[in-house]
């Protein structure tokens, strides 16, 4: 099958299109390059270009007009930046959604699979949430997802297209083979901090909110390695009307899947699982809360084991261990600077 991947030259996009080859199919990669790497589509089909470049999307579909189905990933995704750039989030991720998801549909393409989020959620008791949990998207990066599921729920109602919202918790790790992993210069997610801290990057770890009402205070997420969570993309796409007969063909055409190992972590716990693994302490600051940030949640994963046929793998360890050797080769493949960053005070 031939898959048109928006953002597949992004961290978790570059790594559906190579399990996308692995498995013997042919990622068909649109990307602006605007926070994505051309190294991750060295020798792939490649179109760099915008999502809403209408000519170019006609383009695509007339050099490949056998395109089964199409996965959403590209998107701004750093929380912070979203509540200091709202304006951009917006037009990036929304404005540019609705005329990506609308010419998708008349160009015949109505099979999509929407790489959403678990920020969506409220924080609920227990912190576990399912897919029919209550909602409360807190920075205008969570927001504009909540946006885009729902212009795309629409859409699928008046269009005649089907849409399969994944709502990731919190990816790690990289590609085992390598082959891409995390590619911004100075990541701002907790387990590349921890990785940038341990390669002497930063003088310190800092874990930013002490005082939320978990069982040790930290932030609780749901770590799951990106070579899972590009499996469960391979599930959707290439079984796409099947998991729609699993779900009894919902009328409105439009399935909500949550994608994570069911199993919250807090934040100093896998701070102690990654000094495990590295043999050793990083040194570590306490911090207040990040603009956007909340107390968190985990997945219930029950849907996408029933729908996708689909669970998590890997372990936290693993995705440590794959993210300290991809450091290690990110430099090589990226040419990305190593000074260090000076502390904040």
């Amino acid at each position: 099958m031939k898959i048109l991947v928006s953002g597949g030259a992004g961290y978790i996009g570059s790594t559906i299109c190579s399990a996308l080859l692995d498995a013997g199919h042919t990622p068909i990669i649109l990307d602006n390059l605007s926070t994505g790497r051309v190294e991750f589509t060295r020798g792939r089909i490649f179109y760099h270009g915008d999502i809403a470049d209408v000519a170019l999307l006609e383009r695509i579909f007339q050099e490949h007009p056998d395109i089964h189905a199409t996965i959403h990933c590209a998107a701004l995704i750093v929380v912070p930046e979203s509540m200091e750039k709202p304006y951009e989030y917006y037009r990036e991720n929304v404005g540019k959604s609705i005329e990506f998801f609308y010419h998708l549909q008349r160009l015949g393409c109505k099979r999509v699979v929407f790489s959403s989020s678990a920020s969506l959620y409220d924080v609920v008791p227990g912190f576990m949430v399912r897919e029919d949990s209550p909602l409360k998207p807190s920075s205008p990066y969570a927001r504009t997802k909540y946006m885009m599921e729902m212009v795309l729920r629409d859409y699928c109602l008046s269009y005649g297209m089907y849409g399969i919202a994944l709502r990731y918790f919190n990816p790690i790790g990289a590609d085992p083979q390598l082959r891409s992993g995390i590619h911004v210069e100075n990541p701002t997610h907790v387990l590349g901090r921890m990785v940038d801290t341990a390669l002497g990057k930063y003088p310190y770890f800092e874990i930013t909110g002490t005082n939320w009402p978990t069982r040790d205070g930290t932030g609780i997420r749901d770590y799951i390695h990106v070579w899972d969570l590009a499996q469960a993309h391979l599930a959707a796409v290439l079984d796409f009307d099947a998991v729609f007969e699993r779900a009894g063909n919902p009328p409105d055409r439009y399935l909500v899947i949550n994608l994570g190992t069911g199993r919250g972590v807090t934040v100093r716990e896998l701070l102690e699982a990654f000094q495990k693994v590295i043999g050793r302490q990083i040194p570590v600051r306490e911090a207040p809360p990040r603009p956007g940030d909340i107390a968190g949640s985990f997945a219930n994963a029950d849907t996408a084991e029933r729908l996708l046929g689909w669970k998590a793998r890997l372990s936290i360890e693993d995705g440590i261990r794959d993210a300290l050797r991809w450091a290690e080769k990110r430099k090589e493949i990226l040419n990305l600077r190593t000074e260090t960053v000076a502390a904040k005070e």
